[in-house]
């Protein structure tokens, strides 16, 4: 899961620091300056908070800056009306998925959070 993110992050960095004219004309179309200096910026961030996710000991912190990075997409996406589970949701799956390979991987998380069925009483 944690792969998947990652791999992803990175891809979608990438995209945004060259930059190319369909991320700056799509940045455009979500109402967004277009701007080659806004896409870097964007991308300089997702690569910051992948980075410190694919690292196990800022795992959390980028756990955390991954979610809150998401939750500007499903913000953008809710603005502009754009589909629901296509579009806006989106950043909601990459982030559950975030989280599933940490907790997968990390197992503080896993006793922090333990996800187990209650036990039936004789």
């Amino acid at each position: 899961m944690s792969g998947l993110v990652i791999t992803f992050m990175l891809f979608d960095a990438g995209l945004k620091l060259v930059p190319l004219n369909v991320v700056i004309e799509t940045t455009a179309a979500l109402g967004y300056p277009p701007s080659a200096g806004l896409a870097r910026g964007l991308g300089f961030v997702a690569l910051t908070c992948t980075a410190l996710y694919a690292f196990p000991r800022t795992a959390v912190l980028g756990a955390i800056l991954l979610t809150a990075y998401m939750g500007g997409t499903v913000a953008t996406h809710l603005r502009v009306g754009s589909p629901i589970f296509t579009h806006m949701l989106f950043g909601v799956y990459l982030a559950v998925l975030a989280w599933g390979g940490l907790y997968l991987r990390d197992a503080e998380i896993r006793a922090l959070l333990p996800l187990k069925l209650p036990s039936a009483e004789v």
